[in-house]
């Protein structure tokens, strides 16, 4: 009997946390408004795997990441960069081009983003990302 009220536990407290992460992903992120709208304005952050700059700034973006126009400019293995990048002159991570191909280069405040894609710079308020 202890061990079926053992395996209950375990099954309930499994099935809540898968619960709690699905309603959880189903959550706006804290800058969805202006990932859509850099993305709808053509604002691309070109990166790297291993860039920790690169890292940052997609933790800064937390679940509004998934609406970035974001591309991978890194070889398997880490060396040298794809044909993408090499014909959009990317000569560092992350780096932020917009329609006209004006440029950021390194780790981008919010404001600034949104300045280069003609952005309001709106957040919601649902909490920690």
């Amino acid at each position: 009997m202890k061990t079926l009220t053992i395996i209950a536990v375990i099954i309930i407290s499994i099935g809540s946390l898968i619960g709690y992460k699905a309603y959880k992903s189903r959550q706006p992120g804290s800058f969805d408004e202006l990932a859509q709208c850099l993305t709808n304005n053509r604002v691309k952050m070109y990166g790297a795997y291993w860039c920790p700059h690169c890292q940052s700034q997609k933790k800064a973006f937390g679940r509004s990441w998934k609406y970035i126009d974001y591309v991978e400019c890194a070889l398997p293995g880490g060396k040298g960069q794809t044909k993408e990048c090499d014909d959009a002159k990317i000569e560092g991570y992350p780096t932020w081009v917009n329609k006209d191909d004006k440029r950021l280069s390194g780790e981008q405040s919010m404001s600034a983003l949104a300045e280069l894609g003609g952005c309001a710079l709106v957040t919601s308020s649902n909490g920690v990302e």
